[in-house]
């Protein structure tokens, strides 16, 4: 009976570490950010292969570059969560890179090692209101505290496959997201003419069309430029102005250019600038 007794005590015991270890993981608390961004990067089948390794290319120097680990050294925590994806069609998006904590040079080199390493993801055709849709659904994923976060969606062309872009956009932003755009003039689709040059050159231009159906929340804004050479630049200088001022409105009294973007772009009809809406 005595044995039988201890027995018993000693797996209560057991227990009642156990319970008290989970309640210590439980109660630990989530990673401080300044802010939680997911890089949504279109990989549509308008995007040739060149231009993809322009794009991806540019992920990688932006990520990386100084000004950028200047604008999140300015943060209260001096740190960023940051998540990439790769989408094309309805049922075609991925996590490529996962959540990780950007504080310094050398966890963008880590970012930027994993990014170059993997393959693209898909060819396929373009669903933004499901790239957002999925977008979204990595913040609940995340074991950061923030009240901040960003879906940037980079793209060639309007949305032809998938969920609503505008309920997409609707269910995020009242959740409390922001999403801003980048746009890229598809120079060598627009010259083919038909519906792929419709596609990626609609009436009133892809920045308008963005302006229009995928933006949204305080300060959103869209950065249009004239072909993939820009990318990088376009890129670090949104990311800079969404983080560099601690919040989405840092955009919202002026206007965000890639370098050399002029004001009248090179298409059939002229594309205004990155500004405020909504």
């Amino acid at each position: 009976m005595r044995h039988a007794s201890c027995l018993a005590l000693f797996a209560l015991l057991l227990i009642f570490a156990a319970s008290c270890g989970h309640r210590a993981e439980a109660e630990e608390p989530p990673i401080a950010v300044d802010a939680a961004v997911v890089l949504a990067a279109d990989v549509s089948r308008s995007i040739d292969d060149g231009e993809f390794a322009l794009q991806r290319r540019g992920y990688v120097e932006a990520i990386q570059d100084a000004k950028l680990m200047d604008a999140i050294s300015t943060g209260p925590h001096g740190a960023i969560a940051l998540a990439y994806v790769e989408w094309a069609g309805e049922s075609e998006q991925k996590q490529v890179v996962n959540w990780t904590v950007i504080r310094n040079a050398a966890d963008a080199r880590a970012f930027a090692a994993a990014l170059t390493a993997a393959p693209r993801a898909f060819v396929g055709r373009t669903a933004i209101g499901s790239a957002i849709d999925f977008s979204f659904a990595l913040f609940a994923e995340t074991e950061f505290a923030t009240d901040r976060r960003i879906i940037d969606v980079s793209g060639d062309g309007t949305s032809n496959q998938g969920n609503s872009v505008t309920a997409a956009r609707d269910a995020a932003v009242g959740s409390g997201a922001v999403i801003n755009g980048l746009t890229i003039f598809n120079r060598r689709a627009a010259t083919l003419g038909g519906y792929l040059a419709l596609h990626t050159n609609p009436p009133g231009g892809l920045a308008q069309y963005y302006r229009d159906n995928v933006i949204g929340g305080k300060g959103a804004f869209v950065v249009p430029i004239d072909d993939f050479n820009s990318f990088a630049d376009a890129l670090l200088r949104k990311l800079v102005n969404e983080i560099a001022d601690g919040g989405p409105h840092c955009c919202s009294s002026r206007r965000v250019l890639a370098a050399g973007a002029s004001n009248r772009l090179l298409q059939p009809r002229p594309l205004q600038e990155g500004g405020p809406v909504r």
